[in-house]
């Protein structure tokens, strides 16, 4: 199970570029600096996907496992006040995110069997976790999420890779999963960009040791991952824990100036594929319309509905 987790709720993992902007804007800088530092969150949108939630290891070119076209699930949730025919949602966001990386998107429905997520999970080759708002122990969203990461430590158990990604609410949900309680507390962090404070084996994880050292130092010294999130992980809280500390490996963390968080964690490749490609199509999230939802007060322009 190849697992990055990003508690921040950051814009270059949303696809939300605006918020990268204005976090750099703030910042003195010249002109030509400005833009090497947008062309290297730029980099780093499709290197964050791409290293970890698309492939765990390079497959020389003429290998028959080689897949070139990534088809990566996306995890819906609930909407807080459904209507007729629209039940469930995915930030449009997150599918833009995984397209620039170069990845087709299949919508992960929620309350269905668990032959059909089981069906689905050897047919993809890895899921997002999104950010939002669903209960972390009674949704739908838990209940699926809680059944792919069990499917993925099953494949893992006999040498088939399957990358789990979770930001935000994914993040806090694969926590809770794993520790089988919620260990979460509440921190300032609604609205504020901040570097990340790498520790010692970060540039040694899978997730960061293929990263340019600027890309490393724009993170580490700028204002560039914006957290929008009121639960966080505490440093303290995560070693209280056994289960967390013999799962996860800390890359980095942050703070609110009271409370040091975890921002980035790693837990200690696949090959799967649709029967065709007519079945691939089927599912691809292409089927669905996104919708402009920002004049209703969400916080994402648009979105994905679902019956």
């Amino acid at each position: 199970m190849c697992a990055g987790f990003f508690q921040n709720e950051s814009a270059f993992l949303r696809g939300d570029l605006s918020l990268v902007l204005q976090a750099m804007l703030k910042q003195p800088a010249s002109s030509t600096n400005l833009l090497l530092r947008i062309m290297r969150v730029l980099s780093l949108a499709c290197l964050l996907i791409t290293l970890c939630g698309i492939h765990g290891a390079v497959v020389p070119q003429n290998d028959k496992r080689r897949n070139d076209r990534p088809i990566i699930g996306i995890l819906a949730q609930e909407l807080k006040y459904p209507e007729p025919k629209r039940n469930s949602y995915i930030a449009a966001s997150y599918v833009k995110t995984l397209e620039a990386a170069g990845a087709h998107v299949v919508p992960v429905m929620i309350n269905r069997p668990e032959e059909e997520y089981s069906q689905l999970f050897h047919s993809i080759n890895g899921i997002l976790f999104p950010g939002g708002a669903a209960n972390l122990l009674t949704s739908g969203y838990a209940k699926a999420a809680h059944i792919f990461y069990k499917l993925a430590l099953e494949a893992n158990s006999w040498g088939d890779y399957f990358p789990v990604w979770g930001t935000c609410l994914g993040f806090e949900q694969l926590l809770v999963i794993t520790s089988g309680e919620k260990l979460l507390c509440r921190t300032n962090t609604r609205g504020v960009s901040l570097p990340l404070d790498f520790k010692q084996d970060a540039t040694q994880s899978r997730l960061f040791k293929d990263f340019p050292p600027e890309v490393m130092t724009a993170l580490a010294t700028e204002n560039i991952t914006v957290n929008f999130h009121k639960w966080s992980i505490s440093m303290e809280n995560f070693t209280k824990s056994e289960e967390l500390r013999n799962f996860y490996k800390i890359l980095s963390t942050n703070t609110d100036g009271n409370i040091e968080f975890i921002s980035t964690m790693e837990a200690k490749k696949n090959s799967h594929s649709f029967a065709n490609e007519e079945e691939a199509v089927k599912h691809l999230i292409y089927n669905h319309n996104p919708v402009f939802s920002g004049a209703s007060g969400s916080s994402f322009q648009q979105m994905y509905y679902f019956e």
